[in-house]
């Protein structure tokens, strides 16, 4: 059975995370970058001839943590501090955050690899449920300003 691919970019996110394991270098500081992501989409054609309808993550039904995809997009991304769920400061991000400091967002771990397989998994879910199975998200890229990128797949 034939499989079409689409693209989208997600762009126009700032926000700041540190690599606290990169020890040796710089990106264990707290650092930000303009942040953006591209999505491929693959599936069947719709009865439009999409793969993705590219506005539907604004008029999706579905969810993702209790939010439209977009809004997630922003919470997650946008003027925001992520850090890993391990990084040894993380009780200082969060008082900063209780303070109203930082937006503070804490993931597994952090960098352009694990965010582009963070965004795979919590988009991938979404998709699937949103076309019944019929699309599928094969990659995510996501980029830390427009010279470094990183790719996951499956």
């Amino acid at each position: 059975m034939t499989k079409y691919q689409s693209t989208k970019l997600f762009d126009g996110f700032s926000c700041c995370f540190r690599q606290w394991k990169a020890e040796t270098t710089h990106c264990k500081f707290l650092h930000g970058y303009g942040v953006s992501f591209r999505v491929t989409f693959e599936g069947d054609l719709d009865h439009r001839n999409w793969v993705w309808d590219f506005g539907g993550m604004k008029r999706a039904k579905t969810q993702i943590e209790g939010m439209s995809p977009k809004a997630w997009m922003n919470y997650m991304f946008d003027h925001t501090v992520i850090t890993a769920v391990d990084d040894p400061e993380l009780d200082h991000f969060a008082e900063l955050s209780k303070k109203g400091v930082i937006q503070l967002r804490v993931v597994e771990a952090t960098g352009a690899e694990k965010f582009a397989e963070f965004i795979f998994h919590k988009l991938n879910k979404f998709v699937t449920k949103e076309t019944n199975n019929r699309v599928k998200i094969v990659q995510v890229e996501f980029m830390e300003h427009g010279k470094n990128s990183a790719i996951y797949s499956e």
